[in-house]
């Protein structure tokens, strides 16, 4: 057999070795598994247990050092019972007829939020992938990007969001029309790119020196050693990266609905009933529970991306 025709098999077998992918021992995930759920249960429970505890003990007026309150008061007005919010999420939004549950109007604003920042994250993930990839094929662009998009997020948002709002209703394209939600959906994508793109530059550097000149004394080209080789070995750096991303492009839509006024958003609905907690406190947390629940279900939607890549997944780093 001469040296061409063995590459593809030496190549291949290469490629599998240097490979994440691992058998487990059978349940052997299913306990990590039920293990995480379990100390998420107690997390919860945990918070909730020093919510009321502190409640019941606290003093009403909070506890001042120095003049300065650095725990809040315990009145129903500021820390109301948490079954008390459980309950307001049941009754109707406001008392006139019709109105929806509460839970219908938060799931709602929750839904359109969520669709917002899958669009961000989206770009996020396309942005990311390719400054990773250049970096990581030329060590010059590493070194002129990498301080810049470190740089690009101590960026307040709060001051960013109107100003591509702002922009964005300078734009036209094909005679449509800019909508605000594409600014909230860019100012989702600044913040969720960051974290793709060093994940992935990361992962994409991880094989070792040895593996690499292996596939290059083989004759495998660049696209074939990253297809083979790098994008392989990122995966335990990419999914924690990619959940990092999607919390964050969370946190990026709720912040810009918040500064640029889109209705229709969780973040919109914040600053709503956050002006009727005088009246109705427990209200008030309705639309934080769902910030909450979203930012998990976005940061969870990831592990179906993690099922498919299972066979990638040993010695996977923490977000």
């Amino acid at each position: 057999m001469t040296r061409t025709d063995a590459a593809p098999d030496v190549v291949t077998a290469a490629a599998q070795s240097t490979s994440v992918s691992a058998t487990r021992p059978p349940g052997r995930g299913g306990r990590r598994r039920g293990a995480a759920w379990l100390w998420g249960v107690v997390g919860v429970a945990a918070v909730i247990l020093l919510w009321e505890v502190y409640k019941l003990l606290g003093p009403e007026d909070g506890v001042i050092v120095a003049d300065v309150r650095i725990l809040p008061r315990t009145t129903d007005l500021a820390m109301p019972h948490v079954w008390d919010m459980v309950v307001r999420l049941a009754e109707p939004v406001t008392r006139q007829d019709g109105s929806p549950p509460l839970w219908a109007a938060v799931a709602l604003a929750a839904l359109t939020t969520l669709g917002i920042a899958a669009a961000g994250w989206l770009v996020g993930l396309v942005v990311g992938m390719a400054l990773a990839l250049v970096m990581q094929r030329w060590r010059l662009a590493e070194w002129g990007l990498l301080p810049w998009i470190i740089l690009s997020q101590t960026v307040p948002l709060i001051a960013f969001a109107p100003i591509v709002r702002s922009w964005g209703s300078r734009i036209e394209i094909a005679g449509a029309q800019w909508q605000d939600w594409m600014s909230v959906a860019v100012i989702a994508s600044y913040l969720a790119f960051f974290p793709i793109a060093v994940g992935a530059l990361r992962g994409l550097q991880s094989p070792e020196r040895l593996h690499a000149e292996l596939f290059h004394t083989y004759s495998a080209g660049y696209w074939q050693t990253l297809w083979r080789l790098r994008l392989p070995a990122a995966v335990p750096y990419l999914l924690p990266a990619l959940r990092l991303g999607a919390a964050n492009a969370v946190v990026g839509a709720v912040v810009a609905e918040v500064s640029t006024g889109l209705q229709g958003g969780i973040g919109r609905l914040l600053i709503q009933f956050a002006g009727q907690a005088s009246g109705d406190p427990a209200k008030a947390w309705g639309p934080i529970f769902g910030a909450v629940a979203l930012g998990l279900i976005a940061a969870g939607s990831i592990a179906l991306l993690g099922i498919i890549l299972k066979n990638y997944r040993r010695g996977e780093v923490t977000a």
